[in-house]
């Protein structure tokens, strides 16, 4: 492998607990396109890199194998526990009462660790979908947002973060519009939200919002998710690193354009989490976040680029009756009391 990087030279994040967090992270949402092994060794290989930031979730079927893989890097002293800040989340089928506990209990045994540093809830709503399923697949007892319901979820939430199990709890794939109706009802705030934030899906409504409220925006999809599964494409989609501009900012750079996409998330504010089970892109996707950054020209430039193209639709969860998936964003749906 190549030179690790010193973590220390990582630019961080400070969120309003007063933790700090590295401005960079890795995804390991794979199982569309690859096995659980791969992306545990390749979180194996980014610890040995230099990265400290882990996303994970228990619907991506790998958790265990990360687990395997933390505690072998904890027993060869490549990195101690508190070093590390590792996320999960809860999935959309364990918001029932007391599900969630039981969620992270089984997230913690999966990742053999004592506590999680933050724990999301993965979707706003207890709509879920079979692994794999297709873009078309569809569950009968699918609803629109409720704000109570999520409330029920979200107070799970705030006891296992007063349990001392999660460090951090927070939010994800949420909008403006629910944000308003939930927050001024939280105990406590969410730490950070994540949601999809690439140069062509700026959310900039959504974005200056979670900075305004200190809330730390984390950036999925940073890249534009090329491997993203099939389900989850659309005609009409803008791939990121083909748009001429960003061609033209990485060529200055001598870089491959998806490092561009990485330097502009961090010099904006947001925590991209680019996943790759390749070494060199994955370290390169570190080194890039502490050298060489983009000029004020460009990132001028970059934000010209927004063209409010969403890739993570969601549509599988949809509910009986939705016009399409912009409803599950508020845009042509409303939301329950």
């Amino acid at each position: 492998m190549g030179k690790p990087i010193d973590p220390a030279c990582v630019p961080k994040r400070k969120l309003y607990t007063g933790e700090e967090i590295p401005c960079i992270g890795m995804g390991t949402f794979g199982s569309d396109r690859f096995t659980a092994e791969q992306v545990s060794n390749a979180v194996y290989g980014a610890i040995r890199c230099g990265y400290r930031l882990f996303d994970c979730a228990a619907v991506y079927q790998n958790e265990h194998q990360i687990g395997e893989v933390f505690a072998k890097a904890f027993q060869d002293g490549l990195v101690k526990r508190e070093e590390l800040h590792i996320t999960s989340k809860v999935w959309n089928d364990m918001h029932g009462k007391g599900d969630v506990l039981l969620s992270l209990a089984q997230t913690l045994k999966d990742l053999k660790l004592d506590y999680i540093d933050t724990f999301f809830v993965h979707w706003p709503f207890p709509n879920y979908h079979a692994p794999g399923c297709d873009g078309d697949s569809r569950n009968p007892d699918s609803r629109p947002f409720s704000v109570e319901e999520f409330m029920s979820t979200w107070r799970q939430m705030e006891r296992i973060q007063k349990m001392g199990l999660a460090r951090n709890i927070g939010m994800s794939n949420m909008t403006v519009a629910k944000l308003e109706k939930v927050l001024p009802l939280c105990e406590m705030k969410p730490a950070l939200i994540e949601m999809e934030l690439h140069p062509c899906f700026q959310q900039p409504e959504l974005f200056d919002y979670c900075m305004e409220k200190g809330i730390q925006p984390v950036g999925f999809c940073p890249i534009g998710s090329p491997t993203r599964p099939d389900r989850d494409k659309s005609e009409g989609d803008i791939a990121d690193i083909q748009v001429p501009e960003l061609v033209d900012i990485a060529k200055a750079h001598g870089v491959h354009p998806a490092v561009v996409c990485l330097k502009w998330a961090v010099q904006r504010g947001q925590v991209p989490i680019p996943f790759s089970i390749h070494e060199n892109e994955y370290q390169s996707n570190l080194e890039c976040t502490a050298e060489d950054p983009l000029t004020e020209q460009e990132m001028e430039i970059l934000k010209r680029l927004d063209r409010n193209c969403r890739l993570i639709k969601g549509q599988v969860f949809l509910w009986e009756g939705a016009d399409d998936w912009h409803s599950l964003w508020d845009e042509n749906g409303t939301i329950s009391e």
